[in-house]
């Protein structure tokens, strides 16, 4: 599940009975770990590309290597 499908879930457990404070900074942190992780795994699959993969997504090797090697918490 990606963090912009997580978002509307958060939204709607607010909604229904405000969560303890501790229970949604546990939740928060939750969603912003996953998130980090789901970019880790896709930067690094990126640069597993060979070029025939990077042509069909429209992206240049440089580029392509360019975002792999971002850190996982930068967008």
């Amino acid at each position: 599940m990606t963090y912009t499908a997580q978002a509307p879930l958060i939204a709607e457990l607010d909604a229904q009975r405000p969560l303890p404070l501790m229970a949604n900074i546990a939740l928060r942190l939750a969603v912003v770990l996953a998130k980090w992780s789901e970019r880790a795994r896709s930067r690094k699959a990126l640069g597993q590309l060979d070029a025939h993969l990077l042509r069909d997504v429209g992206l240049e090797r440089r580029v392509a290597q360019r975002e792999a090697h971002r850190m996982f918490w930068r967008s």
